[in-house]
């Protein structure tokens, strides 16, 4: 018996076989439980009889162990109508399987079931000659549907079998190992970028066409394994606990269910190991075949791959890997050519199978992929991301081109698959990327990134630099990249962008980021940026994809909602077009928008119309230390046009805002603000020297355009009223008390009072009421107004003269008329009667 131990590096468990040589004699022999019989031959275990019930057919044995060279055949004369054989193992010896296990002379394909709790290893000479599907597991025992119990743990009494369906297989506290060893497989491609060439594997565990391979144990390690499923389903299962995994049955065999709560153990694919499905030539296929692997920690480097293949016409399937710990996908073969990873092609009419992961942390590294393609006349699969945690980094150290990606792809007519990712942080670095590829008139998948952190920085040695992209390498359209966050941070040359490089349309980019977006730095090819773009290819961009000197694409629209952007040191939101067609739109609103140290913000064509930037500024724009806001044109378009409208723009150490133009018309810079400072408008673009702020949209050989800067101030007068300069008596206006009323008042109440809280506004404008009882006023004696007597007039003296009594009198003219004695607004002169 050999002892099988692990040894856990971090998420890398490595299985280590103390006495690895497999058993020399082999081990095949009956418990006598049930009805199996097994006759040696030579070096075939012929296994008859058994114990049927309906369809079903259990076999047990002590121990079962082939060596290399050997084989056991399920000889099924005896009983041909079977459809699945259970077998279970009870004597606690590991099962070592390097021979081959067959079934014969079935009138049905037969499923086969064997289940040893102490553990299974498949050597590099193992294989499977079943007409039906494979379940090699350590689990404790099978249940039915009926509530029976096929138990490889309590064998000693002769079990209650049944001819009902199984549902499930029971796990034990701590269930063991299964390992399956090979040579790797033979998989070879002439760039990354080709179609895989599968040559057949030195060793292999295979079952029929469109039937499930099923591992489900505990910690589960294949070292340069080959389990192939054509058109049928894979299921890994790695459980570190007690629970049921559900047997589903499908038309494909079985699809594996596991509870919720469920503690699950290791998977790892090492040394080249190969996981296949895929639709054949042959008609009849359901779909491409999928694959399903759940674990705590899956791991998959060395070359290892996933892999679905279509050659059909066929629906793609999908491959779909959820750990409740974290998933590391690392490396590539050897010779670079085969990543590690998942991968699945689409090479006739049928459509590339999906690829789904759920996981909380997801790292892909040093040039391995998950890469959906199409090929001949499919469209590719979709990839859908959903992780705490995503980080895609590096390159392959053999091959430095051979980068760190996710992409779908297609070389096709028909379009390449979705992408999504849903994280809550995701970076991007060293080179590696997150894209949609088309390469003919077919076009890419739509990219919608949904992460509350988002970081792009880097390039490798290439200098091929991280990227989240819609990219058209053909005639057919990039189509929209979505990017949602909370923070974004471009550094070191990384970008968000949409791009062509031949004449199909480069795509429109939305960005949306709750808090704020940093754009920073330079890489040794590539700004820091957000953009589309049509770009002329680089010699080695010409080389990986064979692209003729064309290029007539126009660029897309972006749009970059945030309350704070900041681009610096070289870091720009762009659109740019290095060929004949048009520049794009640049669409912006922030509450801030800081540009310094050669930040911009530009539109900009060869020789293409110049595309136009709009941007709405709540509280400031400032533009510092040679940065710039431009949309300007080459060759004979025009210059693009500038809309700014923000309360404050401040330009300062040269920094302009340009729309010019060489042979065509300049562009129009339209602005509207309460102020700008350090800015001034110049006909022309002052030389650096001069160290000044410009505002031009000038022409070298046409026209000028226009600027128009609205001044929208506040002026200190607005709302004023000026005040009579006659001033009238209160006095006048107002009855003062009577003089025999003590106690009377007049009261202005306006309208409403004061409001409840002295911070708040008078909200309502009911006017006041008094709502008391005044009949016992009513009754009191009328009053009268009494007239004050008119004073007697003083009439001026003319003579005088001495009268007969000697004393001296007065002489005057006669009296006026009377004069009416003015009225007073008073009571003062009022009595009762």
């Amino acid at each position: 018996m050999m002892k099988v131990t692990s040894v856990c590096l971090g998420l890398a468990c490595v299985f280590l076989a103390a006495g690895r040589s497999l058993p020399a004699t082999a081990q095949v022999t009956s418990d006598g439980t049930t009805n199996t019989t097994v006759n040696p031959s030579s070096n075939n275990f012929q296994i008859i009889n058994g114990t049927a019930r309906g369809n079903n057919l259990f076999h047990s044995f002590s121990n079962f162990s082939l060596p290399k060279d050997t084989s056991a055949t399920f000889d099924l004369t005896n009983t041909p109508n079977i459809t699945n054989i259970f077998s279970r193992v009870t004597g606690g010896n590991i099962s070592h399987i390097d021979g081959l296990i067959e079934t014969i002379k079935s009138n049905n394909p037969v499923s086969l079931f064997l289940m040893n709790p102490a553990g299974i290893v498949f050597g590099s000479n193992a294989s499977l000659n079943i007409g039906g599907s494979f379940v090699g597991t350590t689990a404790n025992s099978l249940k039915f549907a009926d509530g029976t119990e096929f138990s490889a743990n309590n064998p000693s009494s002769i079990p209650l079998l049944t001819m009902s369906v199984p549902i499930g297989l029971q796990m034990g506290s701590n269930p063991n190992p299964i390992i399956v060893e090979g040579t790797g497989h033979a998989l070879t491609a002439p760039s990354t970028v080709a179609p895989i060439t599968q040559n057949p594997s030195a060793s292999e565990l295979r079952v029929k066409p469109g039937k499930t391979l099923a591992l489900v144990g505990g910690n589960l390690n294949l070292i340069g394994a080959t389990l192939n499923a054509p058109e049928g389903r894979l299921e890994l299962g790695s459980l570190s606990g007690v629970g049921m995994v559900s047997l589903n049955p499908i038309a494909q065999g079985y699809q594996l269910s596991y509870q919720s709560g469920q503690s699950f153990a290791d998977i790892q694919l090492t040394q080249k190991s190969l996981l296949t499905v895929g639709a054949l030539l042959s008609a009849g296929a359901l779909n491409a075949g999928s694959a399903q692997l759940q674990g705590r920690h899956i791991q998959i480097s060395d070359g290892s791959i996933i892999f679905s293949k279509n050659l059909g016409n066929v629906a793609g399937g999908e491959t779909f890997l959820q750990a409740s710990e974290g998933i590391e996908i690392f490396g590539t073969t050897a010779n670079a050519q085969i990543r590690s990873g998942i991968r699945s092609e689409g090479l006739n009419t049928g459509t590339g199978s999906s690829i789904y992961i759920i996981t909380p942390h997801l790292t892909i590294s040093q040039g391995a992929g998950v890469n959906t393609n199409a090929f001949g006349s499919s469209a590719s699969g979709d990839i859908q991301i959903d992780a705490e945690r995503v980080e895609l980094s590096g390159f392959s150290p053999i091959n430095p081109t051979g980068v760190t990606s996710l992409t779908t792809s297609s070389r096709t007519a028909k379009s390449a698959g979705n992408l999504s990712i849903n994280s809550n942080s995701l970076l991007v670095s060293q080179g590696a990327a997150i894209s949609s590829l088309a390469l003919a008139s077919g076009s890419t998948g739509q990219v919608t990134i949904r992460s509350k952190n988002t970081t792009v920085t880097g390039d490798n040695p290439a200098g091929l630099y991280s990227n989240i992209s819609a990219i058209t390498y053909g005639t057919g359209e990039a189509q929209t990249l979505t990017l949602d966050t909370d923070r974004l941070q471009l550094l070191n040359g990384g970008a968000v962008a949409t791009t062509s490089f031949l004449i199909g349309e480069a795509g429109n980019l939305n960005i949306n980021a709750k808090e704020s977006i940093l754009i920073d730095g330079r890489s040794q090819t590539n700004n820091s940026s957000i953009n589309s773009a049509v770009l002329s290819s680089t010699a080695l961009i010409k080389q990986l994809f064979n692209l003729p000197n064309i290029l007539s694409a126009n660029a897309g629209t972006v749009n970059v909602t945030t309350p704070t952007l900041t681009l610096t040191n070289g870091g720009a939101v762009s659109v740019t077009n290095e060929g004949t067609g048009d520049g794009g739109h640049i669409n912006i609103t922030a509450n801030r928008i800081f540009l310094d140290r050669q930040g911009s913000i530009q539109a900009q064509t060869l020789s293409g119309e110049g595309g136009n930037i709009t941007s709405q500024v709540s509280d400031l724009l400032l533009l510092r230390h040679n940065s710039l806001i431009s949309a300007t044109s080459g060759g004979t378009g025009n210059g693009g046009n500038i809309s700014i409208n923000a309360p404050v723009i401040a330009g300062l150490e040269n920094s302009d805002i340009i729309a010019n133009a060489v042979k065509g018309r300049g562009g129009n810079i339209d602005i509207s603000t309460q102020g700008i400072i350090g800015l001034a408008f110049h006909n022309t673009l002052t030389p650096r020297v001069d160290q000044t702020n410009d505002i031009t949209a000038s022409s070298e050989f046409n026209i000028n355009g226009t600027v128009k800067i609205n001044n929208i101030g506040v002026d200190p007068n607005s709302g004023l009223v000026e005040l009579p300069e006659n001033i009238t008596d209160p006095s006048q206006q107002i009855a003062t008390g009577c003089s025999n009323t003590f106690g009377s008042s007049f009261v202005a109440t306006g309208r409403g009072g004061i409001p409840q809280n002295p911070t708040q506004d008078v909200r309502s404008d009911r006017t006041w009421s008094d709502t008391r009882d005044i009949s016992a006023f009513q009754n009191r004696p009328q009053i009268q107004a009494q007239i004050q007597k008119s004073p007697e007039t003083l009439v001026q003296a003319t003579g005088w003269r001495r009268n007969a009594n000697g004393k001296i009198e007065l002489r005057v003219a006669q009296s006026p008329a009377h004069v009416p004695s003015p009225s007073y607004l008073t009571c003062a002169a009022v009595s009762q009667n």
